[in-house]
């Protein structure tokens, strides 16, 4: 977390762009059928992991892995940044009494913070061309995107080289949480990467079948790697080391 915010402070200071991306396991599933979904992660600047089952199945492989930064946590410091170095965020996304309870819970808790702009996300193609010469001419320090996968993708492949921007993160439903419209799972559901369970709790028309597929899917995928990993290896103890041939005992 603490590089993390250092490094979107430095960009902020020097204005040099660095997007950030919080990948987790719905969109590590997706990314494998998304080719749009899939570029904007590898052409980003930072990602951070934001989902336990990406941090176990890094461990599980036995690949070098980073702690968890939650993507909403991440927000929470990134704002308390902006109010005491003077850093202007502009918010993007979430229906207009969502960006409108976030911003307002922001500046209740950061008296200090002062916002570049803020707009829903409900505008259409047509808005396009306003919204992103409004985010130009804002001199906004940091962007905060809080729309669905692959439309912020989307937007950022269409237009991230002329916002003028110097720090672009998206945020999923961050904004919900901010604004006090989804509560937060709970510190133990967080640690035991239970926290896709507690937004099933919370929403479970609108969640269950997505984290059923992904979740179902990323199994899947972890099953095979882990299984090929291990035939690797049972393959490479299998071999005799080089030049034993003919070799007595």
């Amino acid at each position: 977390m603490a590089e993390t915010v250092e490094m979107a402070r430095s960009a902020m200071r020097t204005r040099q762009r660095l997007q950030h991306v919080a990948l987790n396991v719905a969109k590590l599933v997706n990314m494998r059928s998304d080719p749009v979904l899939a570029a904007d992660v590898a052409q980003s600047d930072l990602v951070g992991i934001d989902g336990m089952g990406i941090v176990w199945g890094a461990r599980w492989l036995g690949l070098p892995s980073c702690p968890r930064v939650s993507g909403v946590d991440l927000l929470h410091e990134l704002i308390a940044v902006c109010a005491n170095e003077g850093f202007r965020p502009y918010f993007l996304g979430a229906t207009p009494s969502v960006l409108a309870a976030a911003q307002r819970k922001a500046l209740e808790k950061h008296p200090g913070l002062e916002f570049a702009g803020g707009t829903d996300g409900y505008f259409t193609a047509q808005d396009e061309a306003r919204v992103v010469e409004d985010i130009r001419t804002s001199g906004a320090d940091c962007l905060f995107i809080a729309m669905p996968t692959p439309r912020k993708e989307r937007f950022l492949a269409a237009y991230r080289d002329v916002l003028n921007v110097p720090f672009i993160m998206g945020v999923g439903g961050s904004f919900d949480i901010l604004a006090g419209e989804v509560r937060r799972a709970p510190v133990m559901m967080q640690r035991l990467g239970l926290e896709w369970l507690y937004r099933i709790y919370q929403e479970p028309r609108r969640m269950w079948w997505r984290y059923l597929r992904t979740n179902t899917l990323y199994s899947g995928i972890l099953a095979k790697a882990l299984t090929a990993r291990a035939a690797h290896a049972l393959l490479g103890a299998g071999r005799a080391p080089p030049g034993s041939a003919g070799m007595r005992s």
